[in-house]
C-alpha cells in the first residue's frame, strides 16, 4: 500500500480503531453512531468497503467480527499531510506556514514548537 488516500467516513472508522482496536461490529457501530449519528448500515458498508481495499482486517470470533487497523496512524498522517500540501499549497510548507502566520493563527506555544521542530530537522541532516 503505497498512497493512502483516506475518505472522510475511512478516518473516522480508522480513528475509532487506532483508539482501541479490535473491535466487534457492534461496538463501532455504537461509536460511529454517538460520534456522527451513523445508522448500522452505513457503518456495516463503511467496513465492508475498508475491507476491500486492505484497511482494515476482519476476524470471526465465534458469531462476533472484530476489526483491526491495517494502516497505522503514523503512515495515513503522513499521507494525508502530504496531499494537503499538495494540493493546497503546492508542497510547500513554507507556504502554508506563512499562510498560519499572516493569519496569526500561530500562538506563541505554537512558534516555539516549530523552532524546536526545525532545529530537531537541522541537527539530524549533520
Amino acid at each position: 500500500m503505497d498512497d493512502i488516500n483516506l475518505t472522510n467516513s475511512e478516518w473516522y472508522v480508522l480513528d475509532c480503531l487506532w483508539e482501541k482496536s479490535p473491535m466487534t461490529v457492534m461496538e463501532l457501530v455504537g461509536a460511529l453512531g454517538e460520534r456522527l449519528g451513523w445508522a448500522k448500515s452505513t457503518t456495516i458498508t463503511t467496513l465492508r468497503r475498508m475491507e476491500d481495499k486492505g484497511l482494515v482486517r476482519c476476524t470471526v470470533e465465534g458469531r462476533g467480527k472484530h476489526y483491526t487497523p491495517v494502516v497505522r496512524r503514523d503512515r495515513a498522517v503522513r499521507g494525508e499531510t502530504r496531499s494537503f500540501l499538495n494540493k493546497v499549497y503546492q508542497g510547500s510548507v513554507g507556504l502554508m506556514v506563512s499562510a498560519l502566520a499572516q493569519d496569526k493563527a500561530l500562538s506563541k506555544q505554537e512558534i516555539d514548537e516549530l523552532y524546536e521542530i526545525l532545529r530537531k530537522a537541522e541537527e539530524g541532516e549533520k
